[in-house]
């Protein structure tokens, strides 16, 4: 089934600072006012899904944000943001504030080009994109990727999350022989095949809750070569929205029986406990708006995961605070619903809090970090992953990436498959067997705090407008 692809994708819009519209955007980098993070202030014409294109450039070039403070009414936008690197130290990288001005201060003129590890230009061919939603069970990436390396598919990039049993991928794919953009003959074909295998694993003796709904390959056409660039906040985005087409946000009533006896995706109750967040939802009647409160563990990308999911429930946000320390992370949003008007039914609020709920989840992997680094050739990622699967091991969350020099960095999370802690001894013995690969090991297995956060302090609509605002407002006044 192929389908037009999502303006996130489309080449039109690639580039961030295109889609940021009117006059240009001011905005300013101040290192000296904070002794440990910098303050970016940022002030311009208010336009529809602003905050989502500013929290976006920010953590495209790996910036932790700390503090917030967000309005955008009467017409103007105004967010100030305390932000620090992927050191924990103040933004001094001269290309990265470069490319924040550029992207986020300019209305139609192209940003300087900034290149990560997880954002580059594609060299060869022009790969076409193809999203995958399935209801997850063990062995299935392999499967994905052994049945595009029979396909004679040479896998560019690819990026699969896993939550609650539905597993999401976009796969960047080219001819194997060639390096050139599949035709669309070949590329139904492809899908055909794939969706096949998507679909195996439902028969009267082994099903999931819903199974029939979450089966789907889509190829989206896109071209992402001839000087445009796939970031991973881009691909990010999408399968956000990929998961949350299939409702994640539902856990399975009972688990999938499969073969192995475990589905990927769905933890233990006590680390789900460990990792659920907090999420609330009130109404301010005076001012139409709703208060969107999320408490959680804190980490990287916490904030862009919230904004995300709010504007894919189609809510705008004119207001929000967000704020983090010891270790725990604290968002209030003012949302409203894209017609106006807050959430006005208990079932629109239910829904709302298992949708975020959902998104601070999936970005949670229980069990290890495998880093490998190889030389790419064909049939690769299908060795790599069926060594994995035969090894008992299955995989919540992959990212694939080719380097210019064909060389492949390939991120696994990865647990046992029956949810045991996996013995650094046998994947050793693993390593052995792949071969010519480097491989790095991280244990990143999620522990459950001893204590609870600290409480938030609840304030009144009225002060939050109060101090914020008004701070925001002297900021303006200050540097315009």
């Amino acid at each position: 089934m192929t389908r037009a692809f999502s303006p996130y994708f489309d080449p039109e819009f690639d580039s961030l600072s295109e889609r940021i519209h009117g006059p240009p955007c001011r905005v300013t980098f101040d290192n000296d006012s904070l002794e440990d993070c910098t303050i970016v202030k940022i002030d311009c014409v208010k336009k529809q899904g602003q905050l989502l294109d500013v929290v976006q450039v920010l953590t495209e070039v790996n910036l932790t944000i700390s503090k917030g403070y967000i309005s955008s009414d009467a017409g103007w936008f105004m967010d100030v943001f305390h932000v620090k690197d992927e050191n924990g130290k103040k933004v001094s990288d001269q290309k990265v504030i470069n490319y924040i001005q550029q992207t986020i201060g300019s209305s139609r003129t192209a940003a300087s080009k900034f290149t990560t590890q997880t954002s580059k230009p594609f060299r060869h061919g022009e790969p076409t994109a193809i999203e995958m939603t399935a209801t997850d069970r063990p062995g299935l990436f392999s499967e994905i990727s052994a049945a595009l390396a029979d396909l004679h598919c040479n896998i560019v990039e690819a990026h699969a999350w896993s939550h609650n049993a539905r597993l999401a991928c976009v796969a960047y794919i080219n001819d194997q022989s060639s390096d050139t953009r599949i035709d669309g003959h070949r590329l139904a074909a492809i899908e055909h095949h794939l969706n096949t295998i998507l679909h195996a694993s439902i028969t009267p003796e082994n099903t999931c809750p819903q199974s029939s709904q979450h089966k789907d390959v889509k190829s989206t056409g896109l071209i992402v070569a001839g000087g445009t660039e796939g970031t991973m906040t881009t691909v990010e985005r999408r399968l956000h929205q990929l998961l949350l087409s299939v409702q994640d946000f539902d856990v399975p009533t009972t688990r999938p029986v499969c073969p192995s006896g475990i589905s990927l995706g769905m933890d233990s109750a006590g680390d789900q406990e460990a990792e659920k967040a907090s999420v609330m939802i009130e109404n301010c009647a005076e001012k139409g708006y709703s208060i969107v409160t999320v408490q959680c563990k804190d980490r990287r990308r916490l904030m862009f995961d919230t904004v995300c999911t709010l504007a894919d429930m189609q809510y705008v946000i004119p207001h929000a605070s967000v704020d983090s320390h010891g270790g725990y992370a604290f968002q209030e949003y003012f949302v409203r619903k894209i017609d106006g008007g807050a959430l006005s039914t208990e079932t629109e609020k239910q829904h709302a809090m298992k949708c975020l709920e959902a998104a601070v989840e999936r970005r949670v992997c229980e069990g290890i970090r495998l880093e490998l680094c190889a030389n790419n050739r064909v049939g690769l990622l299908s060795d790599i992953t069926r060594v994995l699967r035969e090894n008992g091991l299955v995989v919540l969350r992959a990212d694939i990436a080719t380097k210019m020099d064909k060389c492949v960095d390939i991120t696994f999370y990865v647990r046992d498959i029956f949810g045991n802690k996996v013995d650094m001894e046998f994947v050793k013995s693993m390593k052995r067997e792949m071969g010519l690969i480097d491989l790095a090991v991280k244990n990143e297995r999620v522990v459950k705090p001893n204590s609870a956060p600290a409480a938030k302090p609840r304030f009144s609509i009225g002060d939050i407008f109060k101090s914020q605002i008004e701070r925001l407002s002297h900021s303006l006044v200050t540097y315009m």
